[in-house]
């Protein structure tokens, strides 16, 4: 078994019998990473124990995901342009809109389905909105009548659905909220944690460290090693009520504008493609693109303006 894979392992019980002890330990982490530790060719561990000890089902070894179907994907496509457009609709009338615009029939459970798949819902109030979920650490909105007055005082991050002609991606974004310009970003093919913190800790290199950290209540961003950045950096989290999408206003006007403005338009082949676009599209968004609200500056203008921020990075 791999070096990685005996450290894992060791010490865990006999004959592999500790399984208790293997759920209580891993079971937070993702199941990618436990099936990335195990070694089809170890002679002292067989797949079976490994498989055991890591508390993952053997089956999942040997399962190879189907590729989306042509009309699932239009679908999901056709959704991400309606939810774009009007945020505030929930399944029930996308399902109606996909019908009324593109003759497409996807019930309302369908389209719901599709919507968690995007990470989207409707922008309204719920019920119940202060019940914690007991497997991930929550924070309140702490951005209610603050002033944003200088850059490096709020910094934002949220992760939208990105299409492509051969499937699809998922993007992530940190924007400072003062001068709207874009920090970092990340391509993925999963929604898992890694491409978010890969994006952190570029902004946080290049940037500084901010004084609030707001985000949605995604499981990407309550993660411990996320959250463990922003706490080890000593930056106050601020998360928005669910299905309140407004609370992060800023990175959504960012997304209508990075599909209306760049990737409808070019209707990208391939990751690669779409990588090379967005890094040429985040420069032009960042340099040159002026904004009404910043009266007609560009973001590079306010974020390096001499005005310094009031809390120096750590």
């Amino acid at each position: 078994m791999a070096e990685k894979g005996r450290r894992v392992f060791k010490g865990l019980g006999r004959e592999g019998y500790g399984h208790q002890f293997s759920k209580k330990k891993f079971e937070e982490i993702e199941s990618s990473v436990r099936r990335s530790l195990i070694d089809r060719y170890d002679e002292k561990y067989s797949i079976t124990r490994q498989c055991r000890l890591l508390g993952i089902s053997k089956s999942t070894l040997y399962y190879e995901k189907r590729p989306m179907r042509d009309s699932d994907k239009t679908i999901l496509d056709r959704i991400d342009e309606i939810y774009t457009e009007r945020p505030f609709y929930g399944a029930r009338k996308i399902s109606k809109e996909l019908y009324r615009r593109y003759g497409i029939k996807a019930g309302r459970k369908k389209v719901g389905s599709m919507m968690k798949m995007l990470g989207i819902e409707a922008i309204c109030l719920k019920k119940k909105l202060s019940l914690p979920n007991k497997a991930h650490a929550k924070y309140p909105y702490l951005l209610t009548g603050l002033k944003i007055d200088h850059r490096n005082m709020v910094w934002s991050a949220d992760i939208t659905y990105i299409r492509l002609s051969r499937g699809y991606a998922y993007l992530v974004a940190i924007i400072d909220w003062h001068s709207r310009y874009v920090l970092a970003w990340r391509l993925s093919y999963s929604l898992d944690t890694s491409f978010c913190t890969a994006a952190l800790n570029e902004a946080l290199d290049k940037f500084g460290v901010p004084e609030y950290f707001n985000t949605d209540q995604g499981s990407q961003f309550t993660d411990k090693t996320f959250v463990g950045i922003l706490e080890e950096n000593k930056i106050k989290i601020s998360m928005d009520g669910k299905g309140r999408a407004l609370d992060n206003v800023f990175v959504e006007r960012l997304w209508r504008s990075v599909k209306y403005e760049d990737v409808y338009l070019r209707k990208y082949e391939t990751m690669f493609d779409c990588e090379s676009g967005l890094k040429k599209y985040f420069a032009f968004y960042n340099n040159d693109r002026i904004h009404q609200s910043l009266n007609y500056k560009v973001p590079a203008d306010i974020y390096f303006s001499k005005k310094k921020e009031r809390r120096k990075a750590a």
